[in-house]
């Protein structure tokens, strides 16, 4: 086994405080729906720099987050130590997507390109506002400027295209709007 996640890996959550006698924990689930993130019964873990794979055994959910139980791990004082950790599964274990959709691992580090050839820099992480998701886009050397820009993620109307190959989004923004 490796001694880290790797560029293979997705993270899908995190692991919260212990809570009760038995070893239960708060999950922090970054999938939506958030009990998908229970789709996968084997999770990976980096502890002491490797790689471990934990089971999920027991679940509830909670209104904002999960509390599940990890098969051997039965006090809370064993339980406590994967407080903190992330959680992933590697990408080739995700579903596969519609033509046009993408999971936000795909889009991060992206060039972001508007209609006239200006480059805003890269998609550093996505917002999720509720209304619609919102592009961070964080300049970098090759930029037109040093701006950050928040972009909303709404195809056809601001996104134009998304190309995994070239590693760009087109998008229909000025470089003069105000975010």
């Amino acid at each position: 086994m490796s001694n880290s996640l790797g560029a293979h890996a997705v993270v899908l959550g995190q692991i919260g405080r212990v809570h009760g006698l038995k070893g239960w924990l708060k999950l922090i689930s970054f999938t939506s729906p958030l009990d998908s993130i229970l789709d996968y019964s084997r999770l990976q873990v980096v502890i002491e720099n490797k790689l471990q794979v934990l089971e999920i055994d027991e679940h509830r959910q909670l209104s904002k987050a999960l509390l599940v139980h990890f098969k051997g791990f039965d006090d809370p004082e064993l339980a406590r130590k994967l407080t903190g950790l992330e959680l992933s599964v590697e990408r080739k274990d995700l579903p596969p997507l519609d033509t046009g959709e993408y999971y936000w691992h795909q889009l991060q580090g992206l060039k972001v390109i508007n209609q006239h050839g200006e480059l805003f820099g890269l998609v550093s992480k996505i917002l999720e506002t509720g209304a619609n998701d919102v592009l961070v886009i964080s300049a970098n050397q090759e930029s037109i400027d040093d701006r950050e820009r928040l972009i909303p993620y709404l195809m056809e109307s601001v996104i134009d295209g998304i190309d995994l190959e070239t590693e760009t989004i087109k998008v229909n923004w000025e470089a003069d709007y105000l975010d």
